[in-house]
């Protein structure tokens, strides 16, 4: 039987299920030559290129965005009471 491929392309999208090392994982997070998104170090698909400046955007929108929700009431709101028609026809 012969070998799976422990990379490659599938349908378009890049894996990796080589055993990590700590060098293959720090160099691909930052690659100054590449675009926004690089493939991951181990697993299916892409992941941010902490060398691109629209990198860092994202993160900090998503990084608002959670603390946006954390910060909001601890109790919720309780608004006035609603009336409720049924039409029995």
């Amino acid at each position: 039987m012969a070998d799976k491929p422990s990379s490659g392309t599938l349908f378009g999208m890049p894996y990796n299920f080589e055993r990590p090392s700590i060098g293959r994982m720090l160099s691909s997070y930052w690659k100054p030559d590449e675009g926004m998104l690089v493939e991951k170090p181990f697993g299916i698909g892409y992941t941010l290129n902490l060398a691109n400046w629209r990198s860092w955007i994202v993160l900090a929108v998503a990084g608002a965005l959670l603390w946006h929700e954390q910060s909001g009431e601890a109790e919720p709101r309780q608004d006035e009471p609603v009336e409720v028609i049924v039409d029995d026809d």
